[in-house]
């Protein structure tokens, strides 16, 4: 069982963006067989992250546990009014205890308080426990199309949700 006491902090710390890439990488193989495209595509949304991306409307979360990074989160601006949740990842040692809830949460909140009115995010089939957070947190399955990617046969699927109230 993961650790329900993880601290979650901006990822504003030395390799925090490498170990995103580095996670993704790892997990997504040896979970579901992904290849190297997939670690590619992680560190692009990454570089661009890091190389221009406005704290007031954009942000990147660590979580740690017993001072080793367990999950992360991201969301960026996808346009003046939509927020893209992008890179949740929860270790194996993270998981369990309600930490990619908590992520989505975050995500939530920070994307209401700066003002935009919905939130999407792209994902695949394979990634249930995901999926089952994203519609927990309020999110709408709005298409789902089949898709070969990272090596694999998958279906492609874009959540929503209105922040609007």
């Amino acid at each position: 069982m993961g650790d329900s006491h993880a601290m979650i902090r901006l990822a504003d710390q030395p390799g925090d963006l490498g170990w995103i890439v580095m996670a993704h990488g790892e997990l997504y193989a040896r979970e579901f067989g992904w290849d190297a495209s997939f670690e590619a595509l992680v560190a692009r949304i990454v570089a661009d992250y890091a190389e221009k991306h406005d704290p007031a409307r954009e942000a990147t979360w660590i979580a740690e546990a017993n001072g080793q990074r367990v999950g992360c989160i991201s969301v960026v601006a996808a346009d003046d009014t939509t927020a893209r949740l992008r890179v949740l990842l929860v270790d194996p040692a993270g998981r369990g205890s309600g930490l990619g809830i908590r992520l989505v949460d975050l995500v939530i909140d920070f994307a209401r308080e700066a003002g935009y009115e919905r939130i999407v995010l792209w994902t695949h089939d394979v990634l249930t426990a995901a999926a089952r957070i994203y519609l927990k947190a309020g999110f709408v399955l709005t298409s789902a199309a089949p898709e070969h990617h990272f090596g694999a046969d998958l279906i492609s699927q874009t959540y929503e949700l209105n922040l609007r109230r």
